[in-house]
């Protein structure tokens, strides 16, 4: 008999601040003058000159705590010489609350002679005209706090059992249970200071101008003398001449002058939802060894049952009013599976599986009802009739053990999927959303023109299938052939190849730039996105990984330096008519160093990218745009180890 009992306990605390310089490009495009232009041969406009631009320089703070605790036990029984169980139970629970959300932005609707140099996509040059130090250019135009809350729970029951009916025969069985719910709670003090003329919605103490008003007399927000401070931008790997340092909002002091805090926060309706996922399921399962054809074997199959019930809530809109829908659904699952290996030598295996598989969708993407960002025309929908990744798998490996702690393999692998989430998007009107007007940030520009322009609408439907196989080459071995102190090194190396496909529904380029209005007093429209199908490989998988290890290790000392190759990869659908977007190749370099002082006390250091590598994302699969280059730096970790 074994009964133990686990507990853990944690907080995590943490302030994240972001400063931002940009010039906008949204739904204010016709407003803009642009001159000296160039577009390359993938039709991307590499460098242009912008006047009347629209600049905004932002300052975000996040201020976010998490609590965690997990419980769980276990008892371990022995009936007898051939029957034992396991029962194993326990409860977890995270609570993350950001109870400080809040961004404060300066504009400067009439900037001139803004410049960028795209020639060199991943080290553009962008230079601003019109000073974007100097706060007489700027406006406090809009304030934003969104507080919320998530909180995840997990309990999960699970009884296994085995019985030895034979030498070389166990029958397996057991019943499990587990349930999953995520419940997020959001509010909003979001506002933009000017609406349409008329007094400001914030302080009531300053006449704004209508929107329609350009120029330096036009009033669209609070002075922002004294509401400022200097931001410079450190090595990012830009070029000489770029614009390193502009003014952005002080938020201690912007938040004092229009009071955000105290503001009454409204419920934030898109961001409000929850799913409860219940699994019941079973087992039963065979083990077996033996000698066939004058081979040993060992074999192992059965199958696995599973049934979900879930449960989402969110929000809809019946009529314009805003309510709240819960959707219910189950399905139910029968996962067979085997395992074989064969054993030709004593140093050799041969081993064959194939399974049905399953992956359930994540729970925050399940939520009925939509969530809006009205500064960029999008609007993002959950969707509670998901279904899960469900596969074939088949696997053939050789192993080969040449050495004591060495093995090298070669592995072939197949999944045939039949279902797989899948993200999508569209162009349409805000009305053909289905949603109230109300859940539109009403500090977003969309709030006063819910029709200005097309919306991206995106969401996750169930894939038509896919198809993936691959191989895997590993070698691992220590040098105990070398002399002296380098037979305590050792290492280990692996290559993965993987060829995968399927058919995706993706939102290309527009055709039409100018669609006329109902009212034909108004601007045209860009025309919607072109829709269609490509052929990708799966989102999320590249076609090539390298992996190399070389380890030192003796009774006190060890140390070790591994190196990693992905290739590029698409991860997503784009919703902007480029065609998916992904990550570009990318090499990282770690290495750790552990000591034993005594036998309770080990010292360790860890270092990661020590190579300083960048992650590059780009848009359009075919135009590789550069959409982001990331420089997260060296992390350098320390740390000791006591044992009671």
């Amino acid at each position: 008999t074994k009964i133990s009992i686990d507990a853990l306990s944690s907080r995590f605390k943490e302030t994240r601040e972001e400063k931002w310089g940009e010039v906008l490009l949204r739904s204010n495009e016709r407003s803009i003058d642009l001159t000296n232009f160039t577009v390359g041969a993938d039709n991307t406009m590499l460098t242009g000159t912008l006047n009347d631009a629209w600049v905004r320089t932002e300052h975000y703070l996040r201020k976010s705590e998490t609590e965690f605790y997990q419980v769980g036990g276990s008892w371990d029984q022995d009936i007898g010489d051939s029957f034992r169980f396991t029962l194993m139970g326990g409860v977890s629970k995270s609570n993350a609350d950001i109870p400080v959300e809040t961004t404060f932005v300066f504009d400067d609707r009439d900037a001139r002679n803004f410049q960028f140099d795209y020639t060199n996509p991943w080290s553009p040059r962008i230079t601003f005209g019109t000073s974007v130090t100097d706060p007489a250019n700027f406006q406090l135009a809009e304030v934003r706090d969104r507080p919320s809350n998530v909180t995840n729970k997990f309990r999960t029951a699970q009884l296994r059992t085995e019985w030895d009916v034979a030498e070389g025969f166990t029958v397996k069985a057991g019943a499990m249970y587990r349930r999953f719910s995520f419940e997020s709670v959001a509010f909003t003090r979001d506002a933009v200071v000017c609406g349409n003329g008329g007094l400001d919605v914030v302080l009531r103490t300053i006449t704004c101008s209508p929107s329609s008003a350009f120029g330096p007399t036009a009033v669209y927000g609070f002075a922002a003398t004294n509401l400022g401070e200097s931001f410079t931008l450190g090595n990012a790997g830009q070029p000489s001449g770029n614009t390193n340092t502009w003014l952005v909002p002080n938020i201690e002091r912007s938040a004092a002058f229009t009071g955000l805090y105290n503001r009454t926060p409204a419920l934030d309706v898109g961001n409000n939802r929850g799913v409860i996922e219940e699994v019941k399921g079973g087992y039963l399962q065979f083990d077996a060894k033996g000698e066939v054809f004058g081979l040993d074997y060992a074999f192992n199959g059965g199958v696995r049952y599973a049934r979900t019930d879930q449960t989402s809530s969110g929000l809809t809109s019946a009529g314009g009013v805003n309510v709240p829908v819960t959707v219910k659904r189950d399905y139910e699952d029968w996962l067979p599976s085997m395992n074989l290996a064969l054993y030709p030598t004593e140093n050799v295996i041969v081993r064959g599986a194939i399974a049905k598989v399953l992956t359930r969708p994540t729970l925050g993407n399940l939520t009925p009802g939509g969530s809006v960002d009205g500064f960029n025309y999008r609007v993002t929908f959950g969707n509670p009739l998901l279904d899960p990744f469900r596969a074939t798998a088949y696997d053939l490996a050789l192993e080969w053990y040449f050495a004591p702690q060495s093995i090298a393999s070669v592995a072939v692998f197949k999944k045939d999927i039949e279902s797989f989430p899948v993200s999508q998007a569209r162009s349409g009107t805000f009305a053909s959303t289905g949603l109230p007007l109300s859940v539109i940030p009403p500090s977003s520009p969309a709030a006063g023109a819910p029709e200005g322009q097309l919306w991206t609408i995106t969401g996750n439907v169930n894939g038509t299938g896919a198809s993936l196989k691959g191989v895997e080459l590993s070698l691992q071995a220590p040098f105990t052939f070398l002399p002296g102190f380098f037979k305590n090194f050792g290492g280990i190396v692996n290559a993965t190849f993987v060829d995968s496909s399927a058919v995706y529904n993706v939102s290309g380029p527009t055709v039409n730039p100018c669609v006329p209005q109902a009212n034909p007093a108004l601007a045209c429209n860009f025309g919607p996105n072109v829709a269609g199908t490509r052929r990708s490989t799966l989102f999320g998988l590249s076609k090539t990984a390298f992996n190399g290890t070389l380890y030192y290790e003796d009774s006190k000392f060890s140390a070790r330096v591994s190196a990693s190759y992905r290739g590029p990869y698409v991860d997503a659908n784009s919703a902007t008519g480029n065609v998916f977007e992904g990550y570009n190749k990318a090499i990282n370099v770690d290495a750790s160093v552990r000591y034993k002082v005594f036998e309770n006390l080990e010292l360790s250091v860890e270092g990661v990218n020590l190579t300083d590598d960048y992650r590059s994302r780009y848009t359009d699969v075919d135009a590789d745009r550069n959409y982001e280059y990331n420089h997260f730096g060296r992390t350098i970790l320390f740390g000791a180890r006591f044992k009671m």
